[in-house]
C-alpha cells in the first residue's frame, strides 16, 4: 500500500504511489566524475555552463512521469514550444527541435554569466548577463544591448560596482513563466531574485510590450539598508529612494486574466529593517503606459505569504509557501501549497490547503491540471525533492530523485512540443548544476 494526499491534506490509502518514493534504480552516470566537473564556479555568478557537456543525460520513471538531465550541449536556459535557447563556451545556441540539434549560434564572450532568457512569440529572444540585457530579431545572427527606462522614460543603466566581479543579479529569475497575452499582443513581465551571489543589486519587476525592444521598470522596491555595498552611505543606498517597502528580491510575478491584474510576491525575513515578504497586485493601462500596484500582505518569514510559484487556473489562485525562519517552541512552520479565490488572499480562513508539505516550496507550475512543485534542497530531508498532482490538487505524490544528490528544482519551464517541462537544478539552493526535463504519464 501506499499513501497519497487528499486535497485537505489528509492521508488516503492507495496502492498507486508511495507518498514517498527514491528514485535510484541503477547507477545512472558516475558521480566522482560529474562532481569532480562541476567544481569551477564564476566568481559572483551561476555555475559555469561547460558542466551539461559533461552529461550522460540520465533517464529514469516512476508513476507519475519520466524524467532526464539535458543531452551532452550547450547550457539548456529556456524552451518555448520546439525552440530551445542554450549556451556555453563562450557562445548562445538557438535549437528549433527542441535541443536534438542546434541550427543557430554566435559568440558571446560573456556566456557563461547568462542568467536570464525568454524566447519571445514573434521569434525574438531577450537574454541577461548579470548585469546587462540583450535583444536578438534574428535568430542570433546579430544582438544588441537592451537599456531599461525607468518609469519616467529614463535609462536606467546598472551601477558601477566596487567590485567589478560583483555586479549582482539584476535581471536573474527564480520563476519560469513570464509572458502572457492581453488583447491578442503579448507581455513580458519578471522580477529579479538578487542579492543572494553576486553583489548588492535594486530590486525591481522588469515588463516589455513589444517583444522586447523596449525593457521598462513597472516597480521599484525600497532601499533595504542589509543589502548594500560594504561602506556605502545612505543616500546612496540602491533601490528607490521614495519607496518604503523594502525586500530582498522577487519570488515570482503572475498574470490573473479573470481580474487583468498581474500579482508578485517577494522574500524573505525582517532583519530590524521592516518586513520583506511581500504580495503585490498590479493593474497595466496599456494605454496609459502606466501600473497602479496596491501591497496586499507584508509579513516575516514564518508566513504561508512567504511564498513563491503562483498560477491562476479558472479564476483561482495557487501557490507554494517555503515558510522558515523563528517559530514558537513546538510550533510549526505555516506551509504547504494553497488554493482561494484572488479576493480571498489576505484571509487565511477561506484558503484551501491542497498539500501539506513538511519541507520548504517557493517553485511550482501548473500546465494541464499537472502541478509540479520542488523541495528546497537544504531544507529537505530529500536529495532531490519532487512533488506532483496529476489532477489540479486532488491527489498528490513525492518522490525524492536521490541520484542527481542535493539539489533544488527552481525555474519550471512550461512544457515543451514533446510535453516535457525545463527545470533547473540548482546545488544548495541556487548555484546552477544541471538541467531536469520531466514529462507528466498520461
Amino acid at each position: 500500500m501506499a499513501v497519497w494526499q487528499n486535497e485537505t491534506g489528509k492521508s488516503l490509502r492507495s496502492n498507486v504511489n508511495l507518498m514517498k518514493v527514491t528514485m535510484n534504480p541503477q547507477p545512472l552516470f558516475d558521480r566522482r566524475r560529474f562532481l569532480g566537473s562541476a567544481a569551477a564556479v564564476t566568481v559572483g555568478g551561476l555555475l559555469s555552463p561547460g558542466i551539461s557537456e559533461l552529461h550522460a543525460a540520465p533517464e529514469g520513471e516512476n508513476d507519475h512521469f519520466w524524467y532526464r538531465l539535458a543531452p551532452k550541449g550547450p547550457y539548456i536556459d529556456s524552451q518555448r514550444e520546439h525552440k530551445v535557447f542554450g549556451f556555453g563556451d563562450a557562445r548562445v545556441f538557438l535549437s528549433e527541435d527542441n535541443g536534438k540539434t542546434w541550427a543557430h549560434s554566435a559568440a558571446f564572450a560573456d556566456a557563461e554569466n547568462i542568467g536570464f532568457s525568454y524566447i519571445l512569440k514573434n521569434g525574438n529572444i531577450l537574454f541577461a548577463t548579470r548585469e546587462k540585457l540583450f535583444l536578438s530579431t534574428d535568430n542570433l545572427k546579430t544582438h544588441r544591448q537592451i537599456i531599461v527606462k525607468d518609469r519616467e522614460g529614463r535609462n536606467y543603466p546598472p551601477h558601477t560596482p566596487r567590485n567589478p566581479d560583483q555586479p549582482g543579479w539584476y535581471f536573474h529569475p527564480l520563476d519560469g513563466v513570464h509572458t502572457w497575452d492581453i488583447d491578442g499582443s503579448e507581455i513580458l513581465v519578471w522580477g529579479n531574485y538578487c542579492n543572494v551571489l553576486g553583489g548588492p543589486v535594486p530590486v525591481n519587476i522588469y515588463y516589455s510590450t513589444d517583444s522586447g525592444q523596449t525593457v521598462k521598470i513597472a516597480y521599484s522596491f525600497g532601499r533595504n539598508p542589509k543589502f548594500q555595498e560594504k561602506g556605502t552611505k545612505p543616500a546612496s543606498f540602491l533601490g528607490d529612494r521614495d519607496n518604503p517597502v523594502i525586500c530582498r528580491h522577487v519570488h515570482s510575478v503572475v498574470f490573473n486574466p479573470a481580474e487583468r491584474a498581474f500579482y508578485a510576491c517577494t522574500g524573505d525575513i525582517n532583519r530590524g529593517h521592516g518586513n520583506e515578504c511581500h504580495w503585490l497586485r498590479g493593474v497595466y493601462d496599456a494605454r496609459a503606459d502606466k501600473w497602479d500596484w496596491q501591497v496586499l500582505v507584508s509579513v516575516d518569514s514564518n508566513s504561508r505569504y512567504k511564498s513563491g510559484g503562483i498560477s491562476f487556473v479558472d479564476g483561482q489562485l495557487y501557490w507554494a509557501a517555503d515558510a522558515n525562519g523563528p517559530k514558537l517552541p513546538n510550533g510549526k512552520h505555516d506551509r504547504g501549497i494553497f488554493r482561494c479565490a484572488p479576493e480571498d488572499l489576505t484571509d487565511p480562513k477561506k484558503h484551501t490547503l491542497l498539500f501539506n508539505a513538511k519541507f520548504e516550496m517557493a517553485n511550482m507550475i501548473i500546465e494541464d491540471s499537472v502541478i509540479l512543485a520542488g523541495h528546497c534542497a537544504p531544507a529537505s530531508t530529500y536529495a532531490t525533492g519532487i512533488a506532483i498532482s496529476p489532477d489540479l490538487g486532488k491527489t498528490w505524490a513525492e518522490y525524492d530523485l536521490a541520484e542527481f544528490g542535493p539539489r533544488s528544482p527552481v525555474r519550471f519551464h512550461p512544457k515543451n512540443s514533446d510535453g516535457w517541462f525545463r527545470v533547473d537544478l540548482r546545488k544548495g539552493w541556487i548555484e546552477r548544476v544541471e538541467v531536469l526535463f520531466i514529462k507528466p504519464k498520461p
